[in-house]
Parts: C-alpha cells; structure tokens; sequence
C-alpha cells in the first residue's frame, strides 16, 4: 500500500467510533450494514477531488453517497473510502432564466422548495428525500416526465470530477460525449458534483384519483385502465397497485394530475365507469404535497428489497400475474410484496434512443415489486416472493430501469438496462473516463480493459 499525507478537508472526515460515523453509513435499507475505514463529508468540490486521490493514494474502493436512496448500498464501501456529498446540498434557482444550479448531495425536495415559489419545477422523482445525484443519472422518473421528459433529460450541463481528480463540465457543446452518458449511464464516469437543469412553468396545483377493488374483481378493470392510459393526456400519469388488506388483497387504480385540476377532473367518469370500487380517493394537493406524499418516516429502520421490469405491453396474461404477484393464488400467503405500475410515454419517447445513454424510451409502465420488513429471519422469504413476483411478469418485460436493479443482479441486469449497441457506446466511454475501473460500486459499465 502506498504511503501518503491526508490532504486537509473543508468538511469532516469520520472513522468508525467517531460521532456521525454510523449515522452517516446508514442508508435506505437497514439489511446494508457495512463499514468503511473512513467517510469524507465533503464541504466543497476541492474536498470531492482530494477524496478521490487519497482513495486511490491508498488503493481504496470508492463509494459515493448523494441521498442514500439506493438500496443496493453502494455507498457504503466495506473497509473502503465513502465520500458523502450531503453537505454539498445547495439549490439556486434563476426564475427569468428558468435554471436551478443543484449540488450533487441535494434531496429532491430542496429542489422542489427552490423552485415552486415561483410556479416551476423539473421532473424530480415521486420521494422528497430522495438524492437529486442518483435519481437524474440513471435517468430520473417522475410525476412531470411524460410531460417534459425525464430528469436527466432537463439537465443542461453536469460539473464531474473524473477518476484522476480533475473537475470537467458536461454538456451537448462541451465533452458532449460524456453528457450522452451521464444521462442514464449512473454513476460510472465520474462523481457529479454540480447539474444545470431546466426547470417549466407548471403550477402549483395537482390532483390525485384512485379507485380500490378486490383484487378478484379487477382484470376487467384493469384492462379498462390500460386502455384509458393509451388516451390519456400528457399532463396524467397512471398508476397502479396491489397490495394485501385486513379485508383482502386490493388492486388501486388511479392517475396522478400535474396542473390545473379542472381538466383532470374529466377523466373520472371514464375512472368510474371500470368497475364498482369499494372505496375512492380524489385529491388536489399542492405540488409539494404530492412530491411529499410517499415519503417514509424512519424508513432507514427498513430491510427491503425489489424486482422491476420495463413493460411495453400489458396483456390480460400480464395482468392476471401482476395481480397474483407470484403466488399460486390471490390469498395465497402473507409475505407477498406490494407491486405497482407507472406509466411512461409522452415526452419520455419523444426523445430519440440514440440521444442519451438512458434506454428504452417505449416502455409503456414500469414494474416494481417491493418489499420491506424489519425481521432479520424474513430475509430469505422476503426476497423469494419479490423474486417471485419480479419473475411472473418476466415474459412481458423489455428492460429495465437502472435505478431499480437489485444488487444481486450483476451484469446480467446491466444488460437489462442497456440493449447491446447502447451498453457498447457506454463500454467505450467508460475505458475513455475511466479505464481502471474505479467507479465501480454502481451497476457497473466495465472498461474494455477489465
């Protein structure tokens, strides 16, 4: 091991035993429990830099923390070197110019504050508390996609410090061939300590519809939600779920509405012509209500684990297994995952394939299968039935968002994320910013050299 000088940080530098050091290991999903031999609070973009040559300095992995979300917990580095980019939390929003400068360990909610006093915002995820870094670089789903593209298709320019040290900027004039890959390649090239977005004029109004049947009952409903969504507006994201009851197993049909309630609201009759619902929910919560409203209080507590898929169709086979979630029958156990659906489509796909490292623009819904427990013993069942679940919509799937790879799916979910002629592109581009492989704790896009 090469011996060096630690270089003097702005921010702190914790090892275990010291204040904040498990605090700051801790990420969103309590089965990660790793230890590095020392965590960087970096404070500014020069403590990113020195972080980086001390871990190469003394050959350490390198684990970056933005919000912490990833349940993978590739932050967390086993006896390596974690830069935590929390303190670099700064949001700056020009209103004339419609831009907000965002540092790369911001939540989406600071975002979301920064920018709706002034009747803006960008597509930005469905959880406040999610790192604005990790979502925007494997692409960034969200409420204000099908109308104005992803997250990482709002970002005008990134600032990167490479595996070298040194501090580049990405855009479509400058190293525009890092700028392709950087949107939806994740965290492969470099450590993103600075986006530009665009942000738009939406408002800051929003309605939420959701229906709840017997899961027994809701093929025919569903089938009818499909069809609604093939229809919809730009402005309407579907969605959909199961999840189990006291009463029994429940199949939720909705939409989420970005603006203007009043021509949302024309879309209910067709909601409730599917089917007779036993129960019904219609909402107008403010935009940050709605950014706000899936979050988890303490969910840190929480072991979780997920199975995903891209859907370009969505058959009655299809949603017969959706609403099974990999069980034998509807009432078939008590640790089956919760699973739901979001529709794409709209700006997303306007956008062409070939324009950025993100795939698989004609996906129609993403899949998820979750869950979440406390109970160290349930590990293995846990993961069995999202497993399960993930794998009886297996024969409908095309791709995968890179976002919601499980940690154990290795290369072979890399190439789930990225077609072929897509992941070759982003071979070539890593040997080119980082021919060693030194960020490699992500889904990994290998150099050609390794």
């Amino acid at each position: 091991m090469t011996t060096t000088t630690s270089p003097r940080f702005d921010g702190r530098v914790l090892t275990p035993g010291d204040p904040g050091y498990d605090a700051a290991r801790t990420v969103w999903n309590a089965m990660v429990d790793r230890q590095p031999r020392m965590i960087v609070q970096a404070a500014s973009v020069t403590d990113v830099v020195a972080a980086v040559r001390l871990a190469r300095d003394l050959d350490l992995e390198i684990g970056v923390r933005c919000g912490g979300h990833n349940v993978a917990g590739f932050a967390v580095p086993a006896n390596g070197l974690m830069i935590d980019l929390t303190p670099l939390n700064g949001v700056r929003v020009d209103p004339i110019r419609r831009r907000a400068r965002v540092q790369g360990g911001a939540l989406l909610g600071a975002l979301d504050r920064a920018s709706q006093p002034y009747g803006l915002a960008t597509t930005a995820g469905n959880v406040s508390h999610t790192g604005v870094g990790g979502l925007t670089l494997g692409g960034g789903m969200g409420w204000l996609a099908r109308q104005h593209g992803l997250a990482c298709d709002n970002v005008v320019s990134y600032t990167m410090v490479t595996a070298d040290g040194e501090v580049v900027t990405a855009s479509r004039t400058e190293n525009p061939d890092l700028y392709w890959g950087l949107r939806g390649g994740g965290g492969n090239f470099g450590i993103v300590t600075d986006f530009d977005f665009h942000l738009h004029h939406i408002g800051t109004r929003t309605l939420v519809a959701e229906f709840d049947f017997r899961a027994e009952d809701a093929v025919p409903v569903l089938e009818g939600w499909r069809d609604l969504n093939a229809v919809a507006p730009r402005q309407a994201t579907f969605t959909a779920d199961v999840h189990d009851t006291a009463s029994g197993p429940i199949a939720t049909v909705g939409f989420v509405w970005v603006g203007d309630p009043a021509p949302g609201l024309r879309l209910l009759p067709a909601m409730r012509a599917l089917g007779r619902p036993v129960a019904e929910r219609v909402t107008t919560p403010s935009y940050l209500q709605l950014q706000q409203r899936d979050d988890t209080v303490g969910g840190h507590a929480y072991r979780r684990y997920s199975s995903a898929h891209y859907l370009r169709r969505f058959p009655t086979a299809a949603i017969e297994a959706f609403l099974l979630r990999g069980a034998a029958d509807l009432h078939a156990g008590t640790h089956l995952p919760g699973v739901g659906l979001q529709a794409h489509g709209g700006a997303i796909a306007d956008v062409a394939d070939a324009d950025a490292a993100f795939s698989h623009r004609g996906t129609t819904f993403e899949f998820g299968a979750g869950s979440r427990w406390t109970d160290p013993a349930e590990d293995e069942v846990r993961m069995a039935a999202a497993r399960s679940a993930g794998a009886a919509l297996g024969p409908y799937a095309d791709g995968v968002y890179v976002n919601s790879l499980a940690a154990d799916e290795g290369q072979h979910g890399v190439r789930r994320a990225y077609p072929a002629a897509k992941l070759a592109r982003l071979t070539a581009l890593k040997t080119v910013w980082d021919p060693h492989n030194v960020f490699h704790l992500n889904h990994n896009i290998r150099p050609h050299s390794r």
